[in-house]
């Protein structure tokens, strides 16, 4: 199963000069908590912002670039996609996509979850967001409101609707 986890904000902003526009302690701890354990999948210009590996998580890297200290190192989306059979008939293996962009958009056409923190804010300086989606395509549900440092935000699960359920 391919899962994306990202906090976004009003205009799908993730990101500003390799730093997350959004730092929100429940996403923070709902990120670790959901990931842990799997294969987190991302860009490198995401596991460049990392302080270092994700602990307890498999570090997988997509990039046309050496990458130094990832588990795992794929040149394509598509190369990664293909040797774990991601796209075949799902596996009961869950995978997260947990950055950039672009990565997010290569993988959001396999996806069966996302997982999104959505964030009632905007960052004028973002570049770097998360791909627009039709939200009818999803079923959502929400797991959690809150407001930390005067950010309004919701935790929902989008599962994607397959063959019509």
């Amino acid at each position: 199963m391919i899962n994306l986890i990202a906090a976004i904000g009003k205009n799908n902003e993730l990101g500003r000069g390799g730093e997350l526009c959004f730092r929100i302690k429940d996403d923070m701890k709902f990120f670790k908590e959901t990931t842990m354990g799997h294969k987190v999948i991302m860009g490198r210009k995401t596991w460049e912002s990392l302080p270092g590996k994700l602990p307890g998580r498999e570090n997988i890297v997509i990039s046309r670039h050496d990458v130094a200290g990832a588990d795992k190192v794929f040149h394509s989306a598509r190369e990664l996609i293909d040797l774990y059979e991601l796209d075949g008939p799902r596996s009961d293996e869950e995978v997260f996509v947990i950055g950039g962009g672009m990565v997010y958009t290569e993988f959001l056409p396999f996806a069966d979850t996302l997982y999104l923190t959505e964030v009632e804010a905007e960052c004028k300086e973002a570049d770097s967001f998360f791909p627009k989606f039709d939200r009818a395509r999803y079923n959502k549900f929400e797991i959690k409101k809150g407001e930390e440092n005067g950010l309004k935000y919701s935790i929902n699960q989008y599962d994607a609707i397959k063959d019509g359920k």
